[in-house]
């Protein structure tokens, strides 16, 4: 998981949805009964109560990057393909529930990673799980929040 400052970067929304998550699987786990056909599915949630802990322990949320176009975690992405396709997308811990009017990928996917430290104008390459290599082009880099108040 890349860090940024002390910890993975997320939205508020997703700091929420977190919580949420955390607090029912800690009601869960205080009432669930023992048993053999239980045992699946205790290990799951206790992995996922720590997993969860982990994250929100060290996280940094909603504090955005500093507005210097830089490509980090916490900022809106626009990239542009070689076949002029062009998409925008948050730089982030990955939400499984997803975000309403934005993509989330992740600092640790291949596009995330290679993106990393661009600067509007600089072209980089990813490769995908075929192998093939992709070629995206940094077209602009905004802090989440000033994104998200100009898309409200």
């Amino acid at each position: 998981m890349t860090m940024v400052s002390s910890g993975p970067w997320l939205t508020p929304e997703t700091h929420a949805r977190l919580v949420r998550e955390l607090a029912a699987l800690r009601r869960a786990a205080a009432v669930e009964r023992d048993g053999d056909d239980e045992i699946a599915l205790h290990t799951h949630r206790q992995s996922r109560i720590r997993q969860i802990e982990d994250v929100l322990r060290v996280a940094v949320v909603g504090q955005d990057p500093p507005d210097d176009g830089v490509a980090e975690p916490g900022m809106v992405l626009t990239v542009e393909y070689d076949d002029g396709d062009t998409e925008t997308f948050l730089l982030g811990m990955r939400d499984e529930a997803g975000h309403r009017d934005l993509e989330v990928y992740s600092p640790d996917s291949p596009i995330g990673r290679a993106l990393h430290g661009a600067k509007p104008g600089d072209r980089r390459e990813y490769r995908v799980p075929s192998g093939g290599a992709v070629h995206v082009t940094l077209v602009r880099a905004e802090p989440y929040g000033r994104h998200r108040g100009a898309t409200r």
